[in-house]
């Protein structure tokens, strides 16, 4: 029966091994090469390789095709030391990937060298455990979460079609979420803008909002613009998020934030809704159709009611 030395040198004799000279040269000189780091949270907090790809040992087997799906790519696998790694490159092998090798010495050793590294953005435990659900998706990932930490989205209108995605927005972690409604709460609008409470009757809906998103998650910055939205606005606020949410109530300024949209190439998620139909369209700027190309005129107010 084997012991811990006779398996680490069976592994690293059968995936075989390279130095972090070695990587170092060959990503200077442009060669197709995928990194991949198994250490833990608290070990990647101090430093990466540059564009190497994170997945700790704990969900290994069961999540890496999600972020290494080429088997045919040559893959560097590292850790602090070239222990774990030279593992985590047999487990690639067994898994079918042809073209992989363990980083002697690792993290470690590229630091020393003097090689370049960076600093990762990662979550704290608080966050880890608010989006638990999110991080074993493959699709989202710590990566993924981090990035809607830090996207920007604009909520046109916090009524009944911006309270439930305001509310989804703050609670998936966007990092920050700008609200755009110049009107105040009515008791009559507590029946379905579900962001709003009865305390908050009378006060600017942009601020009713923001008050309930601040309780549901403190990682969200919101920012209140507690005006109607017109020509002359319109672009330089659109201008500062990464995409729009339209939730508005006319069709005035369904096509103003359109035509702003358009020009700044931001993408927009339009939703609208009458009685019990609704309707939910994403638009991406010269990726596809917009706003104004599917509804070149507004129809009569008559036939239209908001």
């Amino acid at each position: 029966m084997g012991n811990f030395r006779d398996l680490l040198q069976t592994a690293r004799a059968e995936v075989g091994e390279t130095t972090p000279e070695e990587v170092a040269r060959r990503l200077e000189g442009g060669e197709a090469l995928d990194l991949l780091d198994v250490r833990e949270p608290d070990e990647v907090a101090n430093g990466v390789v540059p564009h190497a790809s994170i997945l700790g040992r704990a969900h290994f087997e069961s999540r890496v095709e999600d972020v290494l799906p080429d088997k045919d790519r040559d893959i560097v696998v590292y850790c602090a030391s070239g222990v774990r790694s030279a593992f985590a490159a047999k487990t690639l092998r067994d898994l079918g990937y042809s073209n992989v090798s363990s980083m002697a010495g690792g993290f470690n050793r590229w630091r020393d060298l003097g090689l370049d590294y960076r600093i990762p953005k990662v979550l704290d435990a608080a966050q880890r455990d608010r989006y638990s659900r999110h991080l074993i998706l493959p699709e989202v990932g710590e990566e993924g979460q981090i990035k809607m930490l830090e996207s920007k989205v604009l909520c046109i209108g916090a009524g009944g079609l911006g309270s439930p995605a305001l509310l989804y927005l703050a609670a998936a972690g966007v990092g920050t979420i700008g609200i755009v409604d110049s009107d105040t709460v009515e008791a009559s609008n507590l029946q379905r803008q579900i962001i709003h409470n009865t305390e908050t009757v009378g006060t600017p809906k942009a601020e009713s909002a923001a008050k309930t998103i601040n309780k549901l998650n403190p990682d969200v910055a919101v920012n209140i613009h507690d005006f109607r939205l017109d020509e002359t606005n319109a672009q330089d606020l659109i201008a500062s998020y990464d995409l729009v949410v339209d939730g508005c109530d006319n069709f005035e300024t369904r096509y103003l934030v359109n035509d702003a949209a358009v020009a700044l190439r931001k993408p927009v998620i339009h939703g609208s809704i009458f009685r019990f139909e609704g309707m939910v369209s994403t638009f991406i700027p010269f990726e596809g159709p917009c706003y104004r190309c599917l509804y070149p005129e507004a129809p009569p107010a008559e036939l239209a009611p908001t």
